[in-house]
């Protein structure tokens, strides 16, 4: 019996009774070669053929076309000067206060106390926090009373802040650190007890102590949280100086505020809520800039 051996490349034959070949066997019997195989088309994420138009600029076009808005409607006499003075009147005022050094002097003032306000603040929510979120002691000493001062509105307190501290400096420090304490407490509280039990497991097993857990896996696991409450609080720090300002101030933002209700000058009035948006946008921004930087560990998802 002979066997014939087909030259490389030849079809093979079909048995009798079997079912013709089909297009993708065809294709799997066919030898490739370096002049027949595909081209690579390179792949474009999603998000950068969508981004035609600069991130900035789309940021940016929004408070623009509402600024155009509030012209248009000055300008045509449907928003009338004693209502809302105009962006160009707006602007005229704001350089006269920054020429006059009135605004600076302001700004300087209310920035000292916003500073002294989030150091305090910062310090005791951060305290009470790790108190209450390492020892269940603390908890069950701290975390009731806290929870308690935290429904009482702070702007409430600012009668018994001046009797107890006087009308200078000290009760709008004070009323600024009990604003910016609970969102704090709240935040690095939860960022505390929600660290990953794995992760605790995982470090007892590789022989860390008690403090060697709570200084390598339980504060970085919760400094997220950290930062989120750092943000809360910078706001409310901005909208209790508002108010503090208000009550027995002879100097700060919110004391041009007061002066210009009294005579009526709205222009003034929106110029100081400007200074206040910019300034707290300012802070909003350094205490991202500082997440970004202690957070490089943590993966996020940044929109699509």
């Amino acid at each position: 019996m002979s066997i014939s051996h087909a030259p490389p490349g030849a079809p093979k034959s079909v048995p009798q009774g079997s079912p013709p070949p089909t297009d993708d066997d065809r294709a799997a019997a066919t030898p490739l070669h370096a002049d027949t195989a595909p081209e690579l088309v390179p792949l474009v994420p999603a998000s950068s053929r969508r981004a035609r138009i600069p991130r900035w600029m789309r940021r940016t076009s929004g408070p623009l076309l509402l600024l155009a808005l509030w012209q248009v409607l000055s300008s045509t006499g449907l928003l009338t000067a004693d209502v809302l003075a105009s962006p160009g009147r707006i602007a005229q005022v704001a350089g006269d206060l920054v020429a006059d050094g009135s605004l600076p002097a302001a700004m300087g003032t209310s920035l000292r106390r916003v500073a002294l306000g989030l150091l305090v603040g910062t310090v005791a929510g951060t305290g009470l926090a790790l108190l209450s979120g390492l020892f269940r002691i603390g908890e069950d000493l701290v975390d009731a009373p806290v929870q308690m001062l935290r429904t009482v509105p702070f702007v409430g307190l600012i009668p018994l802040f001046i009797i107890w501290f006087g009308i200078g400096e000290a009760p709008k420090v004070a009323i600024i650190a009990l604003g910016v304490t609970f969102p704090l407490y709240l935040n690095v509280y939860a960022g505390i007890r929600g660290v990953d039990a794995q992760l605790v497991e995982a470090g007892e097993s590789l022989g860390l102590g008690r403090w060697g857990l709570v200084r390598h896996v339980v504060l970085p696991g919760a400094l997220p949280g950290a930062m989120t409450g750092l943000r809360y609080s910078l706001g409310i720090a901005w909208l209790a100086l508002v108010f503090a300002e208000q009550v027995n101030a002879d100097a700060g933002i919110g004391f041009l505020m007061v002066q210009a209700r009294d005579f009526l000058r709205t222009d003034v009035i929106v110029v100081c809520l400007i200074v206040y948006a910019f300034l707290g946008l300012l802070a909003d921004f350094i205490v991202r800039s500082l997440e970004r930087l202690l957070l490089q560990w943590r993966p996020t998802f940044t929109g699509r």
